[in-house]
């Protein structure tokens, strides 16, 4: 018998499930995400484990889902002092790298950029020939001075070659183990905010290093010496550690989606609308053909505009741990702020005594938890219209996520689930599981490896079967990389949109794959159905 554990790190709690081999829960553990991250990990990877009595050594595979590069960008902590070279002088000179970036963010990361010569038109031609010479001049000045390089190239999705030759050039004079970031494999069409986010992930360097590091030792020292390890990505999909430490950025937004996947694999449901309530925040996000819908337009990441993939997610800050207050006029707020991890201390059925969200679903009769004679003196009429102001907070998170006027059905998982009604306005029907206050952590531990693939193609110049052929391909080799099996590899999104301003029926094409895990010559699949 083998097993799967899995482990994810949300704001207030850290949660692990342990997954037979046909995918069913054998335990499931919540515990308190420390200020450290890294010891809420070991104290639930423990518990688990201490549960089951199994042999840690039948433990094949090791997920985890964590904000730590989200919390690094964001606390402006732990970052690497990065060098920007971008290819596209002197084209690009009346926007330099950095623009609108917060200032302290800029001083954090070094802020040295060189726009060098290089670049490519929309339609593959050279702006100006790359110079060895003085990209070699560059890298002598910042010899010693940066961390980690970014490698951002005017249309490079177009033409990836100058970006390629700038990294050889590099691991030439630094070093084959330099950390290296290249826009063309990082963010989309649009070169500022492809720049920042390869900005991003070239700082990201040091925080992944040290966190899967530090998971792989808590996997050695736990005993769990056969454990492969992954890390969530942000579409639902694995990858490998290796893989991690080259693309830290696609960490960022894995937590949400994690609950997504778990939900849909609790319910059984391929296309559905996800309700994710936690301590402090409620996320609501849309599952389309099994995997969470991605976000249409550039995100914000620690103040900072990126073209990443990032979940499509709807969050608003009402979850078990919000205070709710009422103010003079009679007025009642929920949230934002939140007791957080301090619930088991502060919330009043627990003998603390601050009002949160969790008291007034215990007072209504909805959750049974904590000792209900300590929220008997709230009165029936504040509890009544606090109850319905969470309701109306839940309920318009989730139109604002909707395609339709129509009633939806909603999958509804998280530690904090127990505030929500058992009916909504616009929700037809509401799907539960009893294991969904762990859905996020099932999320990571039934995942798939997957990668994506995107590039600019003419149709004129190439024909399209042969473009879609090329993509595939190219997407594969990302995901073996990432730690998939090449035979069990699937296509399962193919995206294609014209360029209008382009000629040639110019066409942005992205493909995304799925494959299962490939370990030590060993398939694992995810098919079992619970």
């Amino acid at each position: 018998m083998t097993y799967r554990l899995g482990i994810d790190v949300g704001g207030t709690n850290t949660d692990a499930v342990i997954l037979d081999e046909q995918l069913h829960v054998v335990t499931s553990t919540k515990v308190h995400t420390t200020t450290d991250i890294e010891t809420g990990i070991y104290t639930a990877m423990k518990a688990v484990l201490n549960q089951t009595k199994i042999d840690p050594a039948e433990v094949t595979a090791a997920m985890l889902g964590t904000t730590q590069c989200t919390n690094a960008i964001v606390e402006r902590k732990q970052l690497a002092n990065v060098g920007v070279i971008r290819l596209g002088y002197p084209a690009s000179l009346s926007i330099v790298p950095y623009t609108a970036w917060p200032a302290d963010m800029i001083s954090v990361l070094s802020g040295k950029y060189k726009i060098v010569h290089g670049g490519f038109e929309y339609n593959g031609e050279s702006i100006t020939p790359l110079d060895l010479e003085e990209l070699a001049g560059v890298l002598d000045d910042w010899q010693g001075q940066v961390e980690s390089i970014a490698i951002v190239g005017i249309f490079s999705a177009i033409r990836p070659e100058q970006e390629e030759k700038v990294a050889e050039v590099i691991r030439q004079k630094y070093g084959t183990d330099f950390p290296i970031s290249m826009s063309a494999a990082i963010g989309s069409i649009g070169l500022i905010e492809r720049e920042n986010a390869t900005i991003l992930n070239a700082a990201l360097n040091k925080v992944m290093q040290r966190t899967a590091n530090g998971f792989q030792n808590a996997l050695a020292n736990e005993g769990l010496v056969n454990a492969q390890a992954y890390f969530c990505q942000n579409d639902g999909t694995l990858m490998s550690v290796d893989y991690a430490k080259k693309y830290p950025i696609l960490t960022i937004g894995s937590g949400p989606t994690n609950s997504i996947r778990g939900a849909a694999y609790l319910a059984q449901v391929q296309d559905t609308i996800v309700l994710d309530i936690g301590g402090t925040t409620s996320d609501v996000g849309v599952l389309s053909k099994g995997f969470p819908r991605e976000s249409a337009v550039a995100v914000r990441v620690g103040g900072i505009r990126t073209n990443f993939r990032m979940p499509d997610i709807n969050s608003i800050g009402v979850g078990g741990g919000s205070i709710v207050r009422q103010d003079q006029a009679g007025r009642i707020t929920v949230g934002p702020d939140s007791v957080g991890y301090q619930i088991e201390d502060k919330a009043l059925v627990f003998g603390g005594d601050i009002i949160t969200a969790t008291d007034i679903a215990v007072r209504l009769g909805y959750a049974e938890v904590g000792d209900v004679t300590l929220v008997q003196h709230l009165s029936e009429t504040f509890a009544r219209q606090a109850g319905e102001k969470i309701a109306e907070m839940l309920a318009e998170a989730i139109d604002q996520m909707k395609t339709s006027r129509d009633d939806v059905q909603l999958v509804l998982v998280g530690g904090g689930a127990i505030i929500a009604p058992s009916t909504l306005k616009g929700v037809r029907k509401i799907i539960k599981n009893e294991q969904g206050p762990v859905a996020n952590a099932i999320g990571a531990t039934i995942a798939q490896i997957g990668s994506d693939f995107e590039k600019i193609y003419s149709y004129e110049q190439v024909d399209r079967a042969q473009a879609l052929t090329d993509a595939k391909a190219q997407a594969s080799t990302r995901a073996v990389t990432a730690g998939a099996d090449s035979a069990s590899l699937n296509l399962v999104e193919v995206d294609e949109t014209p360029l209008a301003y382009a000629p040639g029926q110019t066409t942005k094409v992205r493909v995304k794959v799925v494959g299962e895990l490939a370990q030590r010559g060993k398939v694992v699949t995810a098919t079992s159905k619970q």
